[in-house]
């Protein structure tokens, strides 16, 4: 911007404060609207810079166009920032003012003022003119007041102007207190975009400038430093605050959940027990989400008495967190412990506090009692959930499926699917699969296929499991052209064959006797790095035998005992009948020697001498 070539064209702008309409927060507005000093003129060190109110309005604040300003130029070239004040009633020379000049700036610059200006620019955006203006006040050792330095460094990160914050963090460094703010404004503006590296630098830098970190600096350098997973540091700055002030401010709670995890992930526990009481003696605020932080520790170290030491404290004080993965992690310890009696117990727990229990929990507890039990446990387990209030989502209607088919509780079954349907939850494969493999069982083929296309239909594709299963009910009836047609439409979905599915097909067709398509799809399998299983060798051991191809017999078993599949009873018995039946009696002399006895138990109706 030009600079005026007299001083009435600067007096004849109007105030931009003058009359501004306020906001609550941000720049250019506070509480109190802020007016630029009373005949005030700043221009920047910068060339071209300044600010300077509009020429077209006139100024019921400003003195009158007769007043005297300095147009003297610095060295750099730059016209001087100062202007002259005119004293009322005094008359005096302008020698005399010209003497005062540093005198008359400091005047000048009051705080509100200045305030003011600094939210001025920063609304308008006029971020070189925040610097030059920075650069200027630093050279007299004048600064706006700390919470104008905090919103304006807060605002530059927020819009990502990261060189102005440096420029004025710089600058504020000579300034303790007001450098404290910013400072502090800068590491949670780095925090809030996830920079936790700009963090740590800001505090490295208030270390070398000898910048005292105030409360909240702790909390966000305690935060950064959590975030970047150097828990030792954290821990080490936590004591740093500690013993500064604990017990008055008001981010202790929030530096201590930080801490709490860092101990937990450092694996001291009983250290995050010890921070707990600490700030039980200082009166600090014990949150929910700290006790589940703690719980989280001791449950995941598996300390079964103190998570329900803790459970029962945090419930005294009616503190309970209501935190799903805290209760997860617990139910996960008492099922890993086998107390599947305590943790259904949690359930009970969370149902009294009214705290909805999540699916991922009920999904646990059926699974923990299936396993550790039985599915007629896991049954019950989903019973007592529903006559408890309990809403199932998708998994736990999966799970529970699963447990009645396991202990043929099929009407139970498909009545628990058809609720789970009217939920909502039609898109579930694991039921789907369940589903369909009781179909298989049962031999129910047209509702195991009607089941299919109902699951295409609501946009679930199917997956290789079903595919397996569809493919192994229509092999057992020779129904090869189903089969075929199921083959190639996984083909077609590219849905990856595994070696069940090429196993499943194999089987299909040398039931069939078509042993010409069997070798086809053992070559598939065997040229796509398919390893053998004792299933696969034998069957492919019958088809071998019954085409009277004797060498890739041999080869087979050869291939087998080099990649260590262990021989059963059944397999090393057709095996060696097919060897002897071909007049092969060395190679069968080979394989009774080369096949340890312990590798195989052998049934005695499969018994020769």
């Amino acid at each position: 911007m030009a600079i005026p070539s007299s001083p009435n064209r600067v007096l004849s702008g109007v105030n931009p404060y003058y009359n501004h309409p306020c906001k609550e927060n941000g720049f250019g507005s506070s509480s109190s609207c802020k007016r630029i000093p009373r005949g005030f003129n700043f221009s920047c060190s910068k060339p071209g810079i300044g600010v300077y109110p509009p020429r077209s309005l006139s100024s019921p604040v400003l003195e009158d166009s007769h007043a005297d300003f300095d147009t003297r130029v610095t060295e750099s070239g730059v016209p001087s920032p100062v202007r002259y004040f005119r004293e009322p009633g005094n008359d005096v020379g302008r020698e005399r003012r010209r003497g005062k000049v540093e005198d008359a700036s400091k005047t000048a610059l009051q705080k509100s003022k200045l305030n003011g200006i600094v939210r001025y620019l920063a609304k308008e955006k006029k971020w070189g003119s925040v610097l030059a203006l920075f650069h200027e006040l630093g050279e007299r050792g004048v600064f706006p007041d700390g919470p104008t330095c905090f919103r304006l460094v807060a605002s530059c990160i927020e819009i990502r102007k990261f060189k102005v914050v440096d420029g004025v963090l710089e600058v504020l460094a000579s300034d303790k207190e007001v450098a404290a703010m910013a400072f502090e404004a800068a590491m949670r503006g780095y925090n809030k975009l996830h920079m936790y590296r700009c963090s740590v630098e800001i505090h490295q830098r208030m270390i070398l400038s000898g910048i005292g970190l105030n409360p909240g600096s702790y909390y966000g350098i305690v935060k950064a430093y959590t975030e970047l997973k150097d828990f030792e540091k954290a821990v080490e700055l936590f004591h740093e605050y500690k013993n500064m002030c604990f017990g008055t401010s008001v981010y202790s709670d929030k530096i201590c959940t930080l801490v709490i995890k860092a101990f937990c992930k450092l694996g001291k526990a009983s250290e995050a027990r010890e921070c707990l009481e600490d700030m039980k003696r200082e009166k600090v605020p014990v949150t929910a989400s700290l006790y589940a932080s703690l719980i989280s520790c001791f449950a995941g170290e598996r300390h079964i008495s103190a998570v329900e030491e803790l459970l029962d404290e945090a419930e005294s004080e009616q503190n309970l967190p209501r935190d799903p993965e805290m209760f997860l992690k617990v139910v996960m310890m008492y099922i890993d412990q086998g107390l599947l009696d305590k943790a259904f117990a949690i359930i009970d727990r969370m149902v009294n506090a009214k705290i909805r229990v999540p699916d991922c929990i009920l999904c646990a507890i059926i699974s923990g009692f299936s396993k550790k039990r039985g599915y007629h446990a896991g049954v019950r387990a989903y019973e007592d959930m529903h006559e408890r209030g309990c809403q199932p989502g998708q998994v736990t209607y999966a799970s529970a499926i699963n447990a009645y088919y396991q202990v043929s509780l099929y009407t139970k079954a498909e009545e628990t699917f058809a609720e789970m349907e009217t939920r909502g939850y039609d898109k579930c494969v694991v039921a789907y699969s369940s589903m369909i493999s009781m179909y298989s069982k049962l031999g129910r083929i047209s509702d195991a296929m009607r089941l299919m296309a109902k699951m295409k239909s609501r946009g679930c594709p199917p997956n290789v499991w079903i595919y397996n299963t569809l493919m192994e009910m229509h092999g057992k009836t020779k129904d090869l052209k189903k089969v075929e047609k199921l083959w190639t439409e996984m083909k077609r979905k590219k849905i990856t064959p595994d070696k069940v599915s090429f196993t499943t097909l194999i089987s299909a067709y040398n039931k069939a006797g078509e042993y010409d398509k069997c070798m086809e799809y053992y070559v598939e399998f065997r040229t796509g790095d398919g390893s053998i299983d004792r299933v696969m060798a034998g069957i492919m051991v019958g088809v071998l035998s019954k085409c009277n191809r004797f060498d890739e017999l041999i080869k087979l078993l050869r291939d087998m005992n080099s990649e260590g599949v262990k021989f059963d009873g059944r397999l090393f018995v057709s095996a060696m009948n097919a060897l002897r039946d071909a007049g092969l009696g060395s190679q069968a002399k080979w394989l009774k020697e080369s096949i340890a006895v312990t590798e195989f138990q052998q049934d005695p109706q499969d018994q020769t001498t």
